[in-house]
């Protein structure tokens, strides 16, 4: 009787099993996928072809052997055979903001050589099995595996199957080594990559490697009748000299396009481009939802939302007064558009400085970032007596040739006009710590494109911030809006002095960040010597003595901050409960599968001084992060850090504030805006972690 009964308990027995068997053929929520084998039956010690086919959703990529910037490329663990490594097809180039990345879109397939087991019986079942991880993106970057698997059986003779024509077709794909030499020479920032191939028109190399060279940055192409020659310029971790600089070569030809992988060793004295940068992250943190993709947005996109940021930065505390006064100005003085062109050349000018100091710095290897001016507590000691001496000229303490508003002045039109333009460039200063919606993409994008691109973009957002009052001087309608004058503008004029003294205390209070409270001692006298020899000037009606002891006191102020030094972020004292931000301890906690909210601010940006004032610092979001278990990392970017640089850089960001959060298991950040209300930090926690 057991005898009958005994294939239906195996039967019984068999069937969960049977169930948990690895299906060829699986989908997640973006990417379709599936095993493809070359041969319908196998045998014992045959090596074979398997394909990893993915069918991935419409504007939705996946990765390279070597992802770029950020990502990370796909995986393959095999079970129950012995695998070779993935033979990847050609990548093409996702370029986001100014992070370029590898990777693959519509239907991908990545091949693997199994090999069958030499003792493998004919009769039996050859059944590998295949954990294939991948992150796919498109606006944010989602981790996604799934468990495939093949149930082929093993015969005495090898038999193809259905498919081995398509796995021929996808291996066509696959770059094979170049049947020609190509060479490597030294470059200033890199190497030059040379081959003997004539005729072509377009090139682009891929290295397999991260970081040897600039993903992000262009490769100019030289042809000749003989050959063609690449500068490649060297990336965050460049290849010592003879160690080999391998990757894929694709060249466009009359002929069409060739991929070719390619390899030659590292020569003496390569240019290392912008020199080695520690991404302060590991590779998941560097695929966080990305800024404006460089390639969709391009220079015209840039300019326009260079234009919106510069005109939304006249509405920003730093910038307001500014506006406020040469609003004020146009009330009474005559040559309303030659005030206004004055007003626009400078801030153009400035902006086009800044453009230009910036190029140099780049040109020498240094990573900078808007505002990266506020860095140097000297600067910030500069722009301090700049605003107290505007703020005394304010408050009626001096005359500048005359009265600063116009009022009564019988200014000559040139010193009207001058005061005009260093008006404008006053407001281009103070104009640099803050930073505007619409402003990193814009500025992101400039930075990381040639010199004209740059000079344009920065030119754009310059003349947003001076659009406001250019468009009072030239258009009278606007100014009908203006009050009429009257004695109230005396009063109106001493007023604004206060927000110039508001904007000393707080660069008084960012010096303190760098220098300490030696610093600010040497500021407030440099202040007292400033205001008494002022003071002086005016008690001796403007005589040559009180003229010269003005200067001098001016001069000594200025002369002082040569003693301003830089104290150690550690000697600096802070009453916040947030933990200092390092990758190390992003890294530790990501391990902990634990939340973590990262905040990269500087003490001299006015808009991460307002988010932690209205958003960060309020008791609902501390609430919020206490029942999320979330822990607070704070980034300090007032002194220069090149870590924090990079990672600016590596989240398509080119100064700060940057405002990341990463969910329990996630491997992304999620980026939240510039500017920060509690409701949107409580809701991005809240969203992430159901237990909140």
């Amino acid at each position: 009787m057991f005898s009958l009964l005994r294939p239906v308990f195996l039967a019984l027995l068999a069937a969960p099993l049977l169930a948990l068997a690895a299906p060829p053929e699986a989908a997640t929520e973006h990417v379709k996928a599936r095993l493809v084998s070359s041969q319908a039956a196998v045998a014992p010690g045959q090596r074979f072809t398997v394909a990893l086919e993915q069918d991935i959703k419409p504007h939705w990529h996946t990765y390279w052997l070597n992802p770029g910037d950020s990502g990370q490329a796909t995986s393959i663990e095999w079970a129950g055979a012995e695998a070779g490594p993935i033979q990847w097809p050609t990548p093409s180039v996702q370029a986001i903001g100014p992070i370029v990345n590898y990777g693959y879109e519509g239907r991908p397939a990545l091949l693997v050589e199994l090999a069958v087991p030499a003792d493998a019986r004919p009769g039996s079942r050859f059944k590998p099995t295949a954990e294939v991880r991948w992150l796919v993106c498109k606006d944010v970057c989602i981790p996604e595996q799934l468990s495939l698997g093949l149930d082929l059986p093993v015969a005495a003779q090898a038999q193809a199957g259905a498919d081995a024509a398509q796995i021929e077709e996808w291996r066509r794909e696959i770059p094979q080594p170049a049947p020609f030499a190509v060479q490597l020479k030294a470059a200033p920032q890199g190497v030059q990559l040379s081959g003997p191939t004539a005729g072509v028109t377009k090139a682009y190399f891929f290295a397999d490697t991260w970081g040897a060279v600039a993903h992000s940055a262009p490769q100019p192409l030289k042809a000749a009748a003989d050959g063609w020659t690449l500068d490649i310029p060297a990336g965050d971790e460049p290849l010592a000299a003879g160690k080999p600089l391998s990757g894929v070569i694709v060249l466009t030809t009359t002929a069409g396009e060739q991929a070719w992988t390619v390899s030659a060793p590292m020569p003496e004295g390569a240019g290392k481009g912008p020199g080695p940068a520690d991404l302060s992250a590991p590779a998941a943190e560097t695929a966080a939802a990305p800024a404006a993709p460089q390639s969709d947005l391009g220079l015209l996109p840039a300019l326009a939302l260079a234009l919106v940021g510069g005109l939304i930065l006249n509405l920003m505390p730093c910038v307001f007064p500014v506006l406020s006064i040469k609003a004020l100005a146009l009330v009474n003085q005559g040559n309303h558009r030659a005030e206004g062109l004055a007003y626009t050349a400078g801030v153009l000018a400035s902006f086009a400085l800044l453009a230009a100091v910036l190029l140099a710095l780049r040109a020498g290897g240094q990573q900078v970032g808007w505002g990266f001016q506020f860095h140097s507590p000297v600067f910030v000691l500069v722009v301090a007596y700049l605003l107290f001496l505007v703020g005394l000229n304010l408050s009626g303490l001096f005359e500048i040739g005359g009265s600063f508003t116009g009022m009564g002045s019988g200014l000559a039109a040139r010193q009207g006009l001058a005061g005009s333009f260093f008006t404008g460039v006053l407001a281009a200063v103070v104009a640099t710590p803050c930073t505007a919606p619409f402003m990193g993409a814009a500025l992101a994008f400039a930075l990381s494109q040639p010199a004209v691109v740059m000079l344009a973009v920065f030119l754009a957002l310059g003349l947003g911030l001076a659009l406001p009052f250019l468009v009072l001087a030239f258009w009278p309608a606007a100014q009908r809006w203006l009050p009429r004058p009257g004695a109230w503008m005396d009063r109106f004029k001493q007023f604004l002095a206060f927000p110039m003294y508001a904007a000393v205390v707080w660069l008084l209070w960012v010096l303190a960040q760098q220098a300490g409270p030696d610093g600010v001692a040497l500021a407030l006298a440099g202040l007292v010597l400033m205001a008494f020899g002022l003071w002086w000037r005016r008690s001796s009606g403007a005589s040559a003595l009180g003229t010269l002891a003005a200067a001098t006191g001016v001069v000594l102020a200025l002369g002082m901050s040569a003693w301003i030094k830089p104290v150690d972020a550690a000697s600096v004292a802070s009453a916040s409960t947030h933990e200092a931000y390092s990758a190390e301890r992003l890294a530790e906690l990501r391990a902990q599968n634990r939340p973590v909210f990262v905040n990269l601010t500087a003490a001299w940006c006015i808009s991460c001084l307002v988010n932690e004032r209205v958003a960060l610092s309020r008791p609902e979001v501390s609430e919020a992060f206490a029942k999320a278990g979330v822990t607070y990392l704070k980034g300090d970017w007032t002194r220069e850090d090149p870590k924090i640089t990079a990672v600016l850089k590596a989240h398509g960001r080119s100064g700060v504030p940057l405002y990341l959060y990463y969910a329990p298991g996630a491997d992304q950040a999620q980026v939240l805006p510039q500017i920060l209300t509690p409701g949107l930090v409580i809701e991005a926690v809240s969203a992430a972690n159901p237990r909140s």
